[in-house]
């Protein structure tokens, strides 16, 4: 199974993080199907958030789940109430 989820990047007490597509049972910062966008929870300039927005509904649409946290990410950005109006067609 697919899954949507973080990889972490960054140094020590600096985190930055990938959305990345990956498979279930791999590890946090394994091999990536592919990475959909990135996410800074410490920039001030209010751009932590940036998403590819058609590849992450593609893997939607195509079973992948998304974890709580990036799954919160989308609920913020809108992209998880653009899947559900797509899958209800």
């Amino acid at each position: 199974m697919v899954k949507l989820r973080l990889t972490r990047l960054g140094r020590k007490r600096v985190p930055f993080y990938r959305i990345a597509a990956m498979e279930a049972l791999s590890r946090r910062d394994g091999k990536a199907v592919a990475y959909l966008g990135t996410y800074n929870p410490l920039a001030e300039d209010g751009k932590q958030v940036v998403l590819k927005e058609e590849e992450i509904l593609r893997f939607l649409s195509n079973g992948a789940q998304p974890t709580e946290t990036v799954k919160s990410i989308l609920t913020k950005a809108g992209l998880w109430d653009k899947f559900q109006e797509t899958k209800k067609k």
